[in-house]
């Protein structure tokens, strides 16, 4: 028997072109989407990175000046470390390689190009054809969350979802084609997921690929390929631990930081006092290691708000909406008089939501087009991917729910590692952006495999070639099931838009925020609440053309109407319309400004006044909406600030002490200045605050409590000046009373990561600083040498110093960023010669030929 030749491989550059051409129009998507910003010279408005700038500042200029790293800054929360806002670790070579995906493009517009070109990877890996997976990369990319979160300025998440692909490629082409690319790209993939430094992402990521590795253990189990299942398993780990090691830094330390932030355990048993008429928080959630269960899982997902998924508007889109001048409550409040001139203004933001969730951005769209080709794949791929996409499905789907569907949830909360780290649990839904996709595409592509038809069958006495020019081709059995499916699938998707348009029927269209609306005089409710149902219904009308008009490419391309190539191509082009234009909802041209970022931080008349005051350090407490803005931040060392994981024993203290309007508290944190928002439009005011108790003092007495929570309500009653409460069972060797008269202190130097003081001691006694106590990184020299020091008055920093005249130094040398940024290093480099030898081997070999079950259309 003679082997046929093999046919020879394609030259480079023809493979390589139409990849090329792929990324080409993904540059040109980014760019049109993001046009102010790259041809208008504009930037976009995003509420957080303005709150990270301001937290940030302080440890960005150290940077600039020093060229050293600020571990710690006390521009927030009366000092922090900066692991979680602003440390950069020089071992972590990835940056470089993030600089090369993302060509130097701006920031936003680099996330999006970066979501579709690991898009387009994942849909290459699973064997498709260039333009079927441009057309997964443009809905995976322009998923409507991704978006919402860009313009909220969730950066870092964004960077975690655009990278999320392609660590499913990886993981795909491991298990179902060549082991060791697939373990190169995983290893990329998830080094560079988890660089972005958004753990919740990276987090339901890999619960997505521990489902994805229970299915495969299950066939491999029923198909006796266990060895090569364990096999391949063995090379994924050693990819993750890679992958980790090039980010153990900052891994290293937020895992330290973790322990002391609002994520780790709480040291009280007492419940925190609650406002009049509101329910206290229950002791055990204080009790438990992580977040308690009441803000976890306050952002939510309604159940029935699932329908977002295919109803883009069902439960009114974002918290505030612009209405038209047409609308129901526009024409209302036009007859009661609104002046067109303010109508528009008032109607840009209505509050249209009418969901369970606090506040929201807008929904989770994955798209009409997207619904309706995952509901085909649900029925024409295989049965291993499609049981493991509806299962990261379902997951997601449930996780989403949180305190709406308790019994799952709350055992997950409980049992599950990690689990109760996390909050606003609706983020679960990311998998689902990730799965649906990923399963409408694979359906995409296994309608056009193409088929040959099977030619009319010739009579008795006639030629076939006569029969083949008479008759029309019939299908073959293979299409005419794919006839049958898409129909299903058509039916299906359509009478989930027709249940949604009978549920809004149904609907009185109430928001919880209704009974703030009620209470103001001549509000349209009733115009408000019409709106809320035209947003519906027409969403609903919307998606059934979207679906319809994909259900009717494809059963044109089934009829032979259409080649593979245009039916891709019109599928793609209405994915990319539908998706882009909820998207533009959310995040359009009004979005974007001409104020640099700088530009946003022009001290007011306030700031200018307190910038007056020369000292080394101080703080500042701004009334106006304190622990939830960082724009003091930027000018002073604040008492508040703005962040996800404060540390714990702050946050005991702002609940406990200072909402009670504690002044004692505050001047043991040196609160020199307070702004007191203005009346009726005049501008903030600021109040020097006398009894300011400096950068550290001596004290006289010490009182001793048993336990944490005696120490935080000792301080209800507390003199700081002349007394420190001190936790004996944890600093048992402090005295009682010392003598303070004759002795002072004063700072002399200060940077974020070391402050000195000259102390002049009449005889021994005992120091409180005005600094945040932080056993994991600060210590204290006394005239060069290394002495411990103690906590005191629950979150200060507190030394014995003998009698006479000394230099007493804090320098934060925490020895995990030593540690972690050594890892990082050694981990960087092995993964590029990792990456290099994957590339080399690529270039190197032919391409594996595609059979049906080798593409992994599953």
């Amino acid at each position: 028997m003679i082997t046929p030749p093999r046919q020879a491989a394609a030259p480079l550059w023809r493979r390589v072109l139409p990849h090329l051409l792929a990324v080409l129009f993904f540059l040109v998507l980014a760019a049109v989407y993001f046009s102010p910003i790259l041809f208008d010279g504009k930037t976009l408005a995003q509420h957080d990175i303005v709150q990270f700038n301001g937290g940030a500042h302080e440890a960005a200029q150290f940077r600039e000046q020093t060229g050293q790293e600020a571990l710690w800054t006390n521009s927030m929360f009366s000092g922090m470390p900066t692991y979680l806002i602003s440390t950069r670790f020089p071992g972590d070579l990835s940056v470089y390689l993030h600089q090369l995906f993302t060509l130097g493009l701006p920031a936003v517009v680099a996330n999006l190009f970066l979501a579709l070109v690991c898009g387009y990877a994942l849909c290459v890996a699973l064997g498709l054809s260039p333009l079927v997976s441009v057309v997964g990369a443009v809905s995976l990319a322009f998923t409507s969350y991704n978006l919402i979160i860009l313009a909220a300025g969730h950066n870092t998440k964004s960077l975690a979802l655009a990278y999320a692909p392609l660590v499913l490629a990886g993981l795909l082409v491991a298990f179902r084609r060549n082991k060791w690319l697939g373990t190169a790209l995983f290893a990329l993939g998830l080094a560079m997921n988890v660089r972005s430094n958004h753990l919740q992402i990276t987090y339901y990521l890999l619960l997505l690929v521990l489902v994805f590795g229970v299915v495969e253990l299950i066939f491999a189990a029923r198909e006796k390929r266990l060895p090569d299942f364990f096999s391949r398993t063995a090379l994924l780990a050693v990819a993750a631990l890679l992958a980790v090691g090039v980010s153990f830094g900052r891994l290293y330390t937020t895992l330290e930081y973790s322990k002391y932030s609002i994520r780790g355990k709480s040291e009280l048993k007492t419940p925190a006092p609650t406002a009049p008429g509101q329910a206290p928080t229950p002791a055990e959630d204080s009790e438990g290691s992580g977040l308690g269960k009441d803000y976890a899982f306050s952002y939510s997902y309604g159940i029935g708000e699932t329908a977002t998924l295919l109803i883009p508007n069902f439960y009114g889109g974002a918290s505030q909406m612009k209405l038209s001048d047409n609308s129901e409550t526009g024409k209302a409040l036009a007859a009661a008089g609104v002046p067109p001139v303010q109508l528009s203004d008032y109607l840009a933001q209505m509050p249209t939501y009418w969901g369970d969730q606090p506040i929201t951005s807008g929904p989770v769209y994955v798209g009409a087009v997207v619904f309706f080709l995952f509901v085909l794949g649900l029925m024409v791929a295989d049965r291993r991917t499609r049981i493991w996409l509806l299962v990261g499905t379902l997951l997601s789907v449930l996780l989403a729910w949180g305190k709406n569907f308790e019994t799952f949830n709350y055992l997950m909360f409980d049992y599950f590692p990690g689990y109760n780290k996390f909050r606003a649990v609706s983020m679960a839904l990311t998998i689902a952006q990730l799965t649906m996709p990923l399963l409408a595409v694979l359906a995409l592509a296994r309608v056009l495999r193409g088929r040959p038809a099977v030619a009319p069958a010739a009579t008795p006495g006639t030629h076939p070639s006569l029969a083949a020019l008479a008759g029309k081709p019939t299908d073959d059995a293979d299409t005419a099931l794919l006839k049958k499916q898409v129909l299903r699938a058509l039916a299906i998707t359509a009478g989930l838009c027709a249940l949604a348009f009978l549920a809004g029927l149904a609907s009185d269209f109430a928001a919880p925020i209704d009974l703030q609306l009620q209470q103001q005089e001549g509000f349209p409710l009733a115009a408000l609440r019409a709106d809320r149902a035209d947003l519906l219904r027409t969403d609903v009308f919307r998606s059934l053309f979207f679906v319809a008009a994909a259900g009717g490419v494809l059963w044109f391309f089934l009829q032979r109407k259409l080649s593979a190539g245009l039916a891709a191509t019109l599928v793609g082009l209405l994915s990319l319309i539908d998706l882009w234009g909820v998207d533009k909802r959310y995040l359009n041209d009004a979005n974007f400004q001409r104020e640099t970022v700088a530009e946003q931080f022009v001290p007011s008349p306030a700031d200018q006044q307190i910038l007056q005051d020369k000292d080394l350090s101080y703080r500042v407490f701004n009334l106006q909406n304190p622990f939830n803005e960082a724009n003091t931040s930027y000018f002073h060392k604040s008492i508040g600030g703005y962040h996800g994981a404060k540390l714990r024993r702050y946050q005991d203290l702002i609940e406990r002490q200072i909402s009670q309007n504690n002044l004692q508290v505050l001047n043991m944190l040196n609160t020199r200045y307070v702004i007191v928002p203005g009346q009726q439009g005049q501008p903030q005011q600021v109040q020097r605050n006398p009894g300011a108790l400096g950068n550290a003092w001596f004290v006289s007495e010490v009182q001793k409590v048993q336990n944490p929570d005696q120490e935080i309500s000792a301080l209800t009653s507390l003199n700081p000046a002349t007394t420190a409460v001190v936790d004996a069972s944890k600093f048992p060797a402090v005295k009682p009373a010392y003598s303070a008269a004759g002795s002072s202190i004063a700072l002399t130097k200060y940077t974020p990561n070391e402050l000195t003081y000259r102390a002049n001691a009449a005889q021994d006694g005992l120091v409180v600083f005005s600094e945040i106590y932080y056993e994991d990184g600060w210590n204290a020299y006394l005239d060069g040498k290394p002495v411990p020091h103690i906590r005191a008055n629950y979150v200060l920093r507190a030394l014995p110093v003998p009698a006479g005249t000394h230099t007493i130094e804090f320098k934060f040398e925490p020895s995990e960023y030593a540690l972690g940024n050594t890892i990082s290093l050694v981990s960087s480099v092995l993964l590029i010669v990792a990456l290099l030898g994957a590339l080399y081997y690529a270039l190197r070999h032919r391409p594996e030929p595609h059979t049906v079950t080798d593409t992994l259309l599953a």
